[in-house]
């Protein structure tokens, strides 16, 4: 890829956010970031949305956490964190120097933790690309799960947010509701910029020898090709809407994938379980989006952007 092709092909803007090309690390999946700098220059993607950061350090939840299941994975991690006051003083003034566009996830169980916690990021906002709100985590007892089912949660803990910073917010949505147009609609009356889905999906796997969960938190969030059709489909019908730009993951794997998600609606997507797989997924995908466009005389890839015939 030349340098110069690659800015102009592979540019995109999601509300005030633009990103030198659509591919972004998703939340959870891509350690501090600075690992997968072995493997490649992590500086050339997009944007990487660091683990989700709570007001206090968080455990998490009690092993085991991980599961494999048929072109899937389950997990329970349960939000383990160090707190935003370490991303503060510790993890940010590392990746900041590898150049690399953070957005960072934040979470909290109301709007007042919320709150408390943007009110510690606004010293920082600067270094920040744009602030995600993880209202959809499957695998916690509180917070993400029930605030992402309510829409007026929704539209209160974003407009907290929203007044203490002055950054971009992305509201993330759980397709384990089935109002996610209204959800969506409220998220952009609280001030969201951009919404991103899917998260994981409820799941469950039982050992039939012990008769016992396969998770310690019994169900955890599936994720992987298995969710990747169930993905697309509530991208397209999200993205008919025309409510805010989309950040679009679920099972994506490979370049074609990705391609397939900007049809359906997304105007960026996010690399989540592929990363475990491939360390060099980023790269090889951002090569392989950019290779179809010059293939197809296609001029910049937001020209494809819900370009799905049907």
């Amino acid at each position: 890829m030349t340098e110069v092709s690659t800015v102009q092909k592979l540019s995109v803007k999601l509300g005030s956010i633009e990103l030198k090309n659509p591919v972004i690390m998703c939340s959870g999946t891509f350690a501090s970031g600075m690992e997968y700098n072995d493997f490649y220059d992590v500086s050339m993607l997009g944007a990487v949305t660091t683990k989700s950061f709570s007001l206090h350090p968080c455990e998490g939840n009690k092993p085991p956490r991980l599961c494999e299941t048929p072109a899937g994975l389950l997990n329970s991690i349960g939000l383990q964190n160090e707190g935003i006051d370490f991303f503060i003083s510790q993890h940010l003034p590392v990746v900041k120097k590898a150049g690399i566009n953070i957005i960072l996830s934040i979470v909290g169980i109301n709007s007042s933790e919320f709150s408390d916690i943007a009110a510690k990021v606004r010293k920082i906002e600067e270094e920040l690309l744009a602030v995600e709100l993880n209202l959809s985590c499957p695998n916690v007892k509180r917070g993400g799960l029930t605030i992402c089912s309510v829409p007026d949660d929704v539209e209160e803990v974003t407009a907290v947010v929203r007044k203490t910073l002055n950054i971009p917010v992305i509201v993330k949505l759980s397709p384990n509701n089935n109002n996610l147009a209204e959800l969506a609609k409220r998220a952009k009356n609280g001030g969201a910029e951009v919404i991103s889905l899917i998260n994981t999906l409820t799941g469950m796997a039982i050992d039939i020898n012990t008769f016992k969960p396969k998770l310690g938190n019994i169900t955890g969030g599936l994720s992987g090709p298995a969710v990747k059709p169930v993905a697309v489909a509530k991208i397209y019908n999200l993205h008919k809407e025309k409510i805010l730009p989309i950040i679009g993951m679920g099972g994506i794997f490979c370049w074609q994938d990705a391609i397939e998600f900007m049809l359906a609606g997304a105007s960026a997507v996010g690399l989540g379980t592929v990363n475990f797989s491939d360390p060099e997924a980023g790269k090889n995908i951002l090569e392989g989006i950019f290779s179809y466009l010059c293939s197809r005389n296609i001029a910049r890839v937001s020209d494809i952007i819900g370009k799905v015939n049907g």
